[in-house]
């Protein structure tokens, strides 16, 4: 009996399922929804540590696209 996959985990899966055959696209489309996993929309709060943990994901999120945009173009 398997245990059901967490909507992270599923995602993750559907992205590399439906991506094309090509192994670039694949990692590609994987990257991207790791990516936006980490993304935040806005800082948790007000403080200094808030603003500093918001400017992490953002660029987590961005080096991570830019890996994905790199895969896809080559």
């Amino acid at each position: 009996m398997t245990k059901e996959l967490s909507l992270a985990a599923q995602a993750v899966l559907n992205a590399y399922r439906d991506a094309d055959t090509d192994d670039r696209v694949t990692a590609a489309a994987v990257l991207r929804v790791i990516s936006e996993m980490v993304r935040m929309d806005q800082p948790l709060g007000d403080t200094d540590a808030d603003a500093g943990v918001f400017a992490a994901h953002q660029f987590i999120h961005g080096y991570i696209a830019c890996i994905a945009d790199e895969l896809e173009n080559q």
